[in-house]
């Protein structure tokens, strides 16, 4: 019998260990703050490098919208994810530096923005770098974590 329960603990403690976390790593005991914030997209950064567009996507609230530069608003997460697969294309590397940031007094409701670079090669193998800005408003869900529930972004040139 010992041996029967090390072998499910085992197995339980490998199932951990080898699914990717899909949760924010930023603690979300405690009044948060804008440094929260700037936390967080470091980590919603690296979570869509390491992880394309689930990654990406695992920042976002199911009732998120999305404003992109040049088209037509998209609401709701699954509707946002079926635009997101540029992201698993090994050549297309997205990076964001927060400028800002800032939690309003409730504690439950808060922005970011900042630039954002977009790196990928044309149909002729020529590398394209695309510059802009972005706005991301950021709420507290009821499960403590936060998540993404409006993002914007702009073209602009070099900054």
């Amino acid at each position: 019998m010992k041996s029967f329960v090390i072998v499910v603990v085992s197995a339980a403690l490998i199932a951990m260990i080898a699914v990717p976390n899909t949760r924010p790593l930023v603690s979300t005991s405690g009044k948060a703050t804008a440094d929260t914030l700037r936390q967080l997209e470091g980590e919603f950064m690296k979570a869509a490098a390491e992880r394309g567009s689930a990654g990406y996507m695992s920042y976002y609230a199911d009732d998120a919208v999305e404003v992109p530069n040049g088209g037509a608003i998209t609401q709701g997460k699954v509707n946002i994810a079926k635009g997101m697969g540029f992201l698993d294309q090994k050549d297309n590397h997205l990076t964001w530096t927060p400028v800002g940031a800032d939690i309003a007094a409730s504690g439950d409701l808060g922005y970011t923005y900042g630039t954002f670079e977009f790196r990928s090669i044309d149909k002729d193998g020529k590398p394209v770098v695309d510059h802009g800005k972005y706005t991301s408003i950021w709420k507290k869900q009821q499960d403590g974590n936060w998540k993404v529930v409006l993002d914007m972004g702009n073209a602009s040139a070099a900054q």
